[in-house]
């Protein structure tokens, strides 16, 4: 690598903006996103400090294209890009080259690596050099578990929970989605979908032209039970928070980045769930949830992908602290559903104020006489009615 030898740059992705700098031999860092974008760049130049922004060289330009890809979910094999290890310590070398064995959707234990390095007893010092890491992704570390399969620690911001994150990103490619349907994730064509909306409903078409094309993303889950156990772990708390206490919830569990089973659940004590945030409240729903799973009270995945939205509605209902609302945000962001309209979100109804100019939300009933005009598809007039209120708030 002979032009600009040492430079940086930051770069888009699906879990933030990244940074990357290489030096004469390869890549000589990569820094997951930071709070800001100022603190990413510092951290990134803190490993090479004489970096300069510049035009990445060919080679290292398709390392980027290639965490891009991987980050988004699809296939992407980071095996031979060319790292810069000159300030690299040898037995941390060691440790990166059998990390960087461990495939997409795989993991290894600290103790595993440790016995790949004919080095048993040493996961700790393993532990340590993956603490180190400088070069994060492409040295897959986040695939290296704790005994037991629990999820360790990770020193990327966002800790733990960032490292679930990219596990959960790689282990739904590897495990092999089906091939999307037209319209992406959607079950439906979108296409489609807004030209109906356009030409069944003057005031809402001038929406659609204010907010521009339809970007919902689903949100695909492999377990309904997981999928509800996050729904009201999330319940009335910021993101932010909700995704700490969620991820120190599944922390508690062996494969972490799986997720606890409703067997795993209903076994462990009090104080250790109550240790992890919850209130008493999300506690004995989530037992609840669990309990209704393991007696068959609910249906599988499987099942509910064969059953009307009433009638799925009326079955998860019956779990504690599962309200009407909570199922249809999962019939929308997880299960894709075209035909769901949230009469009572006020999100919707202020959307709806604000595309029909009037002065107060609509009530229950006219929000649904006017939505009956949007079948089939009530889920993207929903969508379109939430992003009018972003635009009114200059988001």
């Amino acid at each position: 690598m002979t032009a600009t030898a040492h430079g940086f740059l930051l770069f888009d992705t699906a879990i933030g903006r990244c940074g990357i700098a290489w030096g004469e031999r390869g890549v000589a860092a990569l820094q997951l996103p930071e709070a800001r974008e100022p603190e990413t760049r510092s951290r990134l130049l803190q490993r090479l400090p004489g970096a300069r922004a510049a035009a990445p060289p060919p080679e290292v330009q398709r390392a980027i294209d290639a965490i891009v890809a991987l980050l988004r979910g699809e296939a992407s094999d980071l095996s031979a890009v060319a790292l810069d290890m000159d300030r690299v310590p040898p037995f941390h070398r060691r440790v990166y080259e059998v990390a960087r064995t461990i495939p997409p959707g795989a993991t290894l234990t600290y103790g595993e690596v440790a016995a790949r390095l004919g080095a048993v007893g040493s996961a700790r010092a393993v532990g340590q050099a993956l603490g180190r890491n400088p070069f994060a992704i492409i040295v897959p570390c986040h695939r290296v578990l704790a005994a037991g399969g629990k999820a360790g620690g990770f020193s990327a911001n966002g800790g733990v929970t960032t490292k679930l994150r990219l596990l959960a990103i790689e282990g739904g490619q590897a495990r092999g989605a089906p091939e999307a349907a037209p319209g992406g994730d959607l079950g439906f064509d979108p296409g489609a979908a807004v030209e109906h909306l356009r030409a069944s409903d003057a005031a809402l078409a001038r929406v659609i032209d204010a907010v521009g094309p339809f970007a919902m993303r689903i949100d695909r889950t492999s377990s309904l039970f997981l999928a509800l156990a996050e729904s009201i772990v999330y319940q009335q708390l910021t993101g932010k928070a909700a995704a700490t206490i969620f991820a120190r919830v599944r922390a508690l569990f062996p494969r972490a980045h799986e997720g606890p089973t409703p067997a795993q659940l209903l076994r462990a004590s009090d104080e250790k769930l109550r240790g992890a945030g919850l209130s008493q409240a999300k506690l004995l729903a989530l037992r609840d949830l669990a309990r209704k799973t393991e007696d068959g009270e609910l249906p599988t995945l499987a099942e509910v992908h064969g059953m009307e939205d009433e009638a799925i509605i009326e079955r998860l209902t019956r779990v504690r602290g599962i309200g009407r609302w909570t199922v249809e945000m999962l019939l929308m962001f997880r299960l894709g559903r075209p035909d769901v309209l949230p009469v009572d979100d006020y999100g919707i109804r202020k959307g709806f104020a604000l595309a029909f100019k009037r002065p107060e939300p609509p009530a229950r009933a006219d929000l649904e006489k006017r939505g009956a005009r949007w079948k089939p598809y009530r889920t993207v007039a929903s969508w379109y009615l939430w992003r009018a209120v972003d635009l009114a708030r200059g988001g």
